[in-house]
C-alpha cells in the first residue's frame, strides 16, 4: 500500500473502519486507502461527539447554532455585544441564517436586539441575564461532556492529537 502505514488492528480492537477498508483493499488493491482510515475515524468521532453534545443543547432549550451564537456574545467579555455582522463572521455564516437564529433567540428572551448608537442603520445584539445564565449553565455542562467523551484518551495522546487535527486544519505556509 503507497503512503504512512496503517496500524493493522487487532481482532479485539477492530471497528467498522476496519472492516469497510478490508473490503475496499479486496476489492480495489490498487487504492492507497490510509487517508481513508483517518477520516473515516474522524467522521465517526465526530457523529459519536455530535450527539451527545445535542443531547446537552436540547436540556438547555438550544439547537447547536444557538449555542454558538450564544457562545460568541459570551466569550467577548462584557458588555456581551456585537453586531450582526460581527457575529456572521465570527460564526462564518450568511446574514440570512443569522437572522433566523437571532429571531429565535430573542423570541425566548436569551438576546435583545437595540439600535446601534453608533450607526442608527444598525443593530446591536446583547445577551440578555437570562441568555447568559443559559450559556453558563450550558457551557458548563457541555465542557464536561466532553472531558468525559475524552476520559479515555491519555493526556499525551489528547495533546499529540491536537496537534495533529490543528495540522490538518491549518493551511499550509
Amino acid at each position: 500500500m503507497n503512503g504512512a502505514p496503517e496500524e493493522q488492528a487487532s481482532d479485539q480492537s477492530r471497528d467498522a473502519i476496519d472492516v469497510i477498508l478490508e473490503q475496499w483493499r479486496r476489492e480495489r488493491p490498487d487504492l492507497d486507502l490510509s487517508a481513508m482510515a483517518v477520516f473515516g475515524r474522524i467522521s465517526m468521532v465526530a457523529r459519536v461527539a455530535e450527539a451527545a453534545v445535542e443531547q446537552v443543547f436540547a436540556r438547555h432549550g438550544l439547537r447547536q447554532g444557538e449555542f454558538d451564537v450564544l457562545s460568541a456574545l459570551r466569550r467577548g467579555g462584557p458588555p456581551y455585544t456585537l453586531i450582526p455582522s460581527e457575529l456572521s463572521a465570527t460564526l462564518m455564516m450568511s446574514r440570512a441564517g443569522m437572522t433566523n437564529r437571532l429571531d429565535r433567540l430573542e423570541a425566548a428572551g436569551l438576546v435583545e436586539r437595540s439600535l446601534d448608537p453608533a450607526d442608527r442603520r444598525s443593530f446591536r445584539i446583547a445577551l440578555t441575564e437570562e441568555g447568559r445564565r443559559v450559556i453558563d449553565t450550558a457551557l458548563t455542562e457541555h465542557a464536561a461532556n466532553l472531558a468525559r467523551l475524552a476520559a479515555d484518551l491519555p493526556p499525551d495522546d489528547a495533546t499529540e492529537l491536537t496537534r495533529i487535527l490543528r495540522g490538518l486544519l491549518t493551511p499550509p505556509g
